[in-house]
């Protein structure tokens, strides 16, 4: 049996969808976040050092980081999830957006979350951020606009990878209106049965 260690408000709800979306069987082990500080039980660094999720437990291993979760169910048990090298540039560009999810878009939305946080002591980074931010988001704009997925016409692992940073984007970055190529593409990931399959077992399961 696959268990996913499953953080409310986290990364680890692309863990979830992209098991809907393979089909396999699933156990969900929750967690949740303290209501007041919004961080992860200390109680996770029994099961990884760092105490963070997604964690999933699977074939005798326990996998740690969402990318690395991906690619080994993707090696396992779905290929079809990721442009093959024959596919060319499709390829490339779903490898681009496995990488780009967490290495440049998620940072600067989180130093946008933080720079918030501590409202007038970040008065003199705020807008160093926000540019970013806007830099960020501008670069996903256009490349979402070239095809109907990230990777080309096909949906791809990297649709799921990318979701979790556009999500916090449109709730908490002011990804609106104005980026309509992004709004479209959120809109057709969280209209997938799987992704809705996914997020009743996560955090729509969330009865607190």
């Amino acid at each position: 049996m696959i268990r996913v260690h499953h953080l409310n408000i986290s990364r680890s709800q692309r863990v979830l969808w992209l098991l809907e979306e393979i089909g396999l069987d699933y156990e969900v082990v929750r967690h949740w976040r303290d209501r007041r500080t919004m961080r992860a039980p200390k109680a996770l660094r029994d099961l990884h050092p760092l105490g963070k999720l997604p964690l999933v437990e699977v074939d005798g291993r326990v996998l740690a980081e969402t990318g690395l979760i991906i690619e080994y169910f993707i090696a396992r048990n779905a290929p079809h999830l990721a442009p093959a090298p024959e596919a060319g540039d499709d390829h490339w560009r779903y490898r681009y957006w496995m990488h780009h999810a967490e290495g440049s878009l998620m940072p600067q939305l989180l130093l946008k979350l933080i720079a918030t946080k501590m409202g007038l002591l970040a008065l003199p980074i705020r807008g160093m951020v926000n540019e970013q931010v806007k830099l960020h988001l501008d670069f996903v704009e256009k490349e979402a606009g070239r095809s109907q997925w990230l990777a080309g016409d096909q949906f791809s692992a990297a649709d799921i990878m990318m979701s979790f940073p556009l999500e916090v984007a449109a709730q908490r970055a002011g990804m609106g209106d104005d980026y309509p190529h992004c709004q479209r593409l959120l809109k057709a990931m969280q209209t997938r049965p799987a992704y809705q399959r996914a997020w009743a077992r996560g955090d729509g399961a969330d009865k607190r």
